[in-house]
């Protein structure tokens, strides 16, 4: 069975990773299960892409499985795309979830604005090959935060075609529609199709 690394030790990452691709031949491990717990990347990069590559690539120096690493941003359309690939940080290196939103709440001045998530996912197999992957949420940031669940800019984000913010939604029904499941769903694409060229190989000989 091919063991897959996530530059994570977020739960409810690994979780949601662990149940789309739960009917693979992939053992999933956090970075802490393979002794990294402690090495830190500094996320700073100009895209998504750039971040989720550097995260991949630094764990990929110290293991020979598959790595997966990814980035998210909001990308909000009266603010030119911030606070996008800064989202995490959007209220400084000491910000917080609570800051962040109150920061992009000002930024937009009582107004609401047209906005998506991107979830960015990079792979690297074994014989570091790379391979990247996106998805992505279409909504609108509202003036005011709705809701107590989720995390970031859940409380804010209304997604197309519901009348309840992602923090209102819940995890469920959230993960459902995410821009991260989409984009691990394109992920898991890629590994039925890298699993698939194994087994051809395998039968050839």
């Amino acid at each position: 069975m091919k063991k897959l690394v996530l530059a994570t030790d977020n739960e409810n990452k690994i979780n949601e990773i662990k149940d789309i691709l739960s009917d693979l031949p992939i053992e999933i491990l956090s970075k802490a299960e393979i002794g990294l717990e402690n090495l830190k990347v500094i996320e700073d990069g100009k895209t998504l892409i750039d971040n989720s590559l550097k995260k991949a690539r630094e764990i990929s120096k110290h293991t020979d499985y598959l790595v997966v690493a990814d980035d998210t941003g909001l990308f909000v359309e009266k603010l030119d795309g911030n606070p996008g690939v800064y989202s995490s940080r959007y209220a400084g290196e000491d910000g917080n979830d609570k800051k962040n939103v109150e920061l992009l709440l000002k930024n937009l001045n009582g107004e609401e604005s047209r906005a998506y998530f991107e979830t960015v996912i990079c792979l690297i197999t074994e014989d570091k090959k790379e391979y990247i992957v996106s998805g992505k949420c279409f909504g609108k940031v509202l003036a005011t935060v709705r809701g107590e669940n989720g995390f970031g800019y859940d409380p804010v984000f209304l997604p197309d075609g519901f009348d309840r913010t992602f923090a209102e939604l819940g995890s469920k029904q959230k993960n459902e529609i995410s821009h991260r499941r989409k984009a691990i769903e394109n992920l898991r694409e890629i590994l039925i199709q890298l699993l698939g060229e194994k087994d051809e190989n395998t039968c050839g000989k």
